[in-house]
Parts: C-alpha cells; structure tokens; sequence
C-alpha cells in the first residue's frame, strides 16, 4: 500500500519481517567489520569482509552498482562524512574515526545501518562526538515510537529530537541537505528524514512506515562538498565527523529497529513491538 502526495511504502507485519531479515544481515556484516577495524587494515579489505558476510547469508549488497556506486559500503574517514568509496590504498591509522555504511537485500527488502568506530586509541573527544550521534538517532526512534503510539506523531518530530539530542550535548555541526529515509523494495524511498527541524510537520506516523534514521554531525562546521568522485561528500572545514544509522519499522504495538541485533530492546524497553524476542535466535 502506498500514501498519495509523497509516494509512501506502508509495509504489513509480514514485509516487516522480511525486512529483519535483511537487517539482521547488515548487522552480521557490520559486526565483522566492527571487530576487523585496527591500523593497517585498509577500506578495501573491509569491503571485502562486508561482501562476504552478506553474499554467505544468500543476500545482495544494496550498495553495489546502485547508480554506479563500486563497492559494498561506504567507509568514510575523518573529515569523509558519507559514500566514501572504499580502497586498497586508503589504509586506516591509529586515532581515525572511520563510518561504515551498509546495506543488504534479502528475498527483495532492505536493511541499512551505519556505525562509527575509531582506530586503535583515538581521541575521546572524537569518540564522545560518536556517541551523541547515536543518542540522538535513538532520541529520534524513540521520538518516533511515541508519535505512532498516542496517534499524534509527524515526521518532523523525529528531525526535532534528533537535533535536540545533539544541542543538548554539545557543539556539534549537523549536517544539512543529507539525512534519514523511507526504505523497503528499495534501499531509497520516500520521505526524506532531516536530521533537524520543528516537530509537528509531514506525514503521521503510522504502523507499516520503514525508515532509515542517520544523524551525521561533525566538530566543526556542518556545510560540507562533494569530491570530484561525484560520492564522496566531505566537511568544507576539515573536521571530523560522525555517521550512525538504524532501519526501524513502526507497527500496531511498537516499533522494531530492524537492524539492531535486540531489535532495539536495550534502548528503547517497553516500546519495542512483542514481535522481537526477549532472546534474539540469529545464529553468531
């Protein structure tokens, strides 16, 4: 079923499913990628471990040959905010803050999630800036899970607690024109999520509506360029900056965070839908 104005995918219980799935996947590969990450390793090499985990669950890497786009992740560095291409001569060094985007298709649906990680011993200021990331994409899912639930919600609450994490926190950048999406059959859909903005603004937020929520901020400024690659977009300043990413599904009684291994249950407790298990069955 699709909404009129914005062409919105509203998926049933069972798409959602499907979607975990492909989430799990992108988890597992993530998780590879988490634990390979040390100086001397380089982007490519992490591309291929991605690759191989996706292609062993009997998924599609999303990323590969989407309008040309030539590897399996994205791995961006420091001052790299997003669609870093991946390569064998980009070696990771001790103190890097290296973002890595995924996404698989499983039996036709997506997952996409993005974490950042540092490299060997790595500023802590660096890391806290990766942190409140994180907090605010869960600000943001949360925020979301609510609006559902009392039946008031609208997109734009979840841009407003998204940047409200992230101004609480601190002085960060955050990044403007780039942010969440709709997701599905397709990696890209309907509606774009900004990571700011005031609430009560777009479509309702109602069971079946799948986004990908991805704060990116950065110590700087927040305007940023793209390479002459035509992918990689990086700070105008030079400064570092932080991408996080979770696919999450809204239902009748919860939301499910497709591609969180607990589906989201450590951060979010009771409004993760009965549909997640208390124990996850996915195979290490």
């Amino acid at each position: 079923m699709r909404r009129p104005q914005l062409d919105i995918q509203l998926k049933t219980p069972e798409q959602i499913e499907l979607m975990r799935g492909a989430g799990l996947v992108v988890a597992a590969a993530l998780d590879a990628m988490r634990d390979a990450v040390a100086p001397g390793v380089s982007t490519a090499d992490l591309d291929a471990i991605a690759e191989k985990v996706i292609r062993d669950a009997g998924a599609v890497p999303s990323f590969k040959g989407y309008h040309g786009f030539p590897a399996s992740i994205c791995a961006s560095v420091n001052a790299q905010v997003v669609h870093g291409i991946p390569a064998a001569g980009q070696v990771l060094q001790e103190g890097d803050l290296l973002s890595l985007d995924c996404g698989a298709i499983l039996h036709g649906w997506h997952g996409d999630s993005a974490i950042t990680v540092g490299v060997g011993e790595t500023d802590p200021a660096l890391l806290k800036m990766a942190e409140v990331a994180e907090d605010a994409m869960w600000a943001g899912i949360a925020a979301a899970a609510r609006g559902a639930a009392n039946g008031r919600g609208r997109l734009t609450d979840i841009s407003f607690n998204v940047e409200k994490a992230v101004r609480k926190a601190g002085r960060y950048g955050i990044v403007d024109g780039y942010g969440g999406h709709g997701i599905g059959t397709e990696m890209h859909q309907d509606p774009h999520v900004l990571n700011h903005g005031k609430p009560g603004k777009g479509p309702r937020l109602v069971p079946g509506l799948c986004l990908a929520i991805e704060p990116m901020i950065t110590m700087g400024s927040p305007r940023t360029v793209e390479l002459d690659d035509g992918w990689t977009v990086v700070t105008r300043d030079g400064s570092r900056a932080a991408h996080v990413e979770h696919t999450m599904a809204l239902l009748d009684d919860g939301v499910w965070v497709t591609t969180a291994r607990d589906g989201g249950r450590a951060r979010l407790g009771e409004l993760v839908t009965a549909r997640q298990p208390l124990v996850d069955s996915v195979a290490e």
